[in-house]
């Protein structure tokens, strides 16, 4: 019996393709012949002419050289902006693909059935809706650019000075913060030679308190600490962090307050929360309150639950939940989170919320011990979902509901299967736009015990 092989065209060819539909992560997805090449650039319905420039056995990864034939759902692109792929996709077009992937990830990647997919909830705003972006330094020569990484490209800025996902506030900073790093004649970080001084513009905005807090990321040097804090106007904070690390990261190093407060503040769900540099805080604060409105409502908080929050951050989901539950017990491994956490407990008089910091997997089974099963328990991972031991150790705490915020359908799949075979039950999901004009998804999903 002979096997049959797809043929594959060759790394650097250029292919005319029809694109059938959307890939998880934004590409378009076509076929030549019978192998599947993945489009960078494409939308459903398009036909174009793409350079194949990447190939494995099985499929291709293109990016658009030349639109043929627009496709029914596709839109002009309005932002010179890498962080928004989608921008060329009509908004009711994205809502759809992303109800779609969300569900095809559950049915084909966890095998889940049974449970109620319910509507997407789309975004309040489609453009300048980000609290924070985080731009990075490039360029040569003398001419100093800041902005984003070209996909797939480590060695190629692109300069956006309005990115149009965020306030006209945040892109002032940056444009003052820039002419001033040009006047210095500040050189940025060049990671192939390790030579150069600047490695991040980190930019964070309270949307609802107008706080504004600008973090400059560097190697270790010296810097005009009165020069920057004059260029950056009057900010809530204005923060210089110094990294030696090889990767470009804007986390960790040492962060030295040049002017103003370390943190900003900001009003989610009638509340008032600290935000600390490198605490986690969700970039759109009008869907981050969509989506915690949802957590909140699978909960079902009646007054008397123990409730975990795992993952829990500075707070922001198990305070808005203590109101309604007996008592609120969060998990996070960020120690400045925590302390965070802690004092938005105190500012919104909330006492019955206590949030300790350490490791899920070394730590959870002794909050058991100290507090007691919970009747919820609400995890809200990073993009790679939870690791099997964290899966174990929640099967053992034996909540009776479990709500799984997720940034990543494709992870929260295999948590939920897991869950589903140790005696949960998948009930309802709701997708939460919180990303438009990209691919990213946000979800909840609410898990119950079954009853034996």
């Amino acid at each position: 019996m002979h096997q049959t092989t797809t043929a594959r065209p060759r790394t650097g060819a250029e292919l005319e393709l029809t694109v059938d539909s959307l890939a998880y992560g934004g590409a378009g997805v076509a076929r030549h012949n019978s192998y599947v090449v993945f489009v960078d650039g494409a939308v459903p319905g398009d036909r174009v002419r793409a350079h194949l420039y990447k190939t494995k056995r099985s499929y291709g990864n293109a990016r658009v050289v030349e639109i043929l034939e627009p496709g029914p759902d596709r839109v002009e692109r309005v932002a010179d902006h890498p962080g928004a792929p989608w921008q060329i996709l009509a908004y009711e077009r994205q809502l759809e693909a992303k109800q779609l992937q969300v569900e095809e990830a559950l049915r084909r990647i966890g095998s889940l059935e049974g449970f109620a997919l319910e509507p997407i909830v789309p975004a309040v705003e489609q453009w300048r809706y980000r609290n924070k972006v985080e731009f990075s330094f490039g360029g040569g020569h003398g001419d100093l650019l800041c902005g984003f990484h070209v996909p797939g490209r480590w060695d190629e800025i692109v300069d956006v000075p309005d990115t149009l996902l965020a306030s006209a506030a945040i892109n002032a900073v940056r444009e003052r913060l820039v002419g001033w790093c040009r006047g210095q004649r500040l050189a940025p970080y060049d990671r192939r030679t390790g030579d150069g001084f600047l490695r991040n513009l980190v930019v964070r905005e309270g949307r609802r308190t107008g706080d504004l807090q600008a973090r400059l990321v560097t190697c270790p040097g010296d810097l005009d600490r009165e020069g920057l804090a004059r260029a950056a106007g009057d900010l809530t904070g204005v923060l210089w962090t110094r990294t030696s690390a090889l990767a470009e990261v804007s986390q960790g190093g040492e962060t030295e307050i040049v002017a103003g407060s370390e943190w900003i503040e900001e009003e989610l769900g009638g509340m008032r929360f600290r935000v600390s540099p490198e605490a986690f805080f969700q970039t759109n604060t009008e869907m981050a309150e969509r989506l915690y409105e949802t957590a909140v409502q699978y909960a079902q908080p009646g007054g008397f639950e123990r409730i975990y929050d795992l993952y829990c951050g500075i707070g922001s989901i198990g305070l808005l939940m203590a109101p309604r539950a007996g008592e609120v017990w969060g998990l996070e491994l960020v120690e400045g989170a925590v302390r965070d956490a802690i004092a938005n407990a105190r500012s919104n008089e909330v006492d019955n919320a206590r949030f300790l910091a350490g490791d899920i997997r070394l730590t959870l089974r002794g909050l058991l011990e100290q507090a007691g099963a919970p009747d919820v328990l609400v995890v809200d991972p990073p993009r790679a979902g939870l690791s099997q031991k964290v899966v174990r150790r929640i099967v053992e705490a034996t909540p009776r509901r479990i709500v799984y915020v997720s940034c990543n359908p494709t992870t929260l799949a295999p948590n939920a299967a897991q869950l589903v075979q140790a005696g949960y039950a998948l009930e309802r999901v709701r997708p939460v736009d919180v990303f438009p004009q990209t691919p990213h998804i946000e979800c909840v999903a609410l898990l119950q015990r079954s009853s034996r």
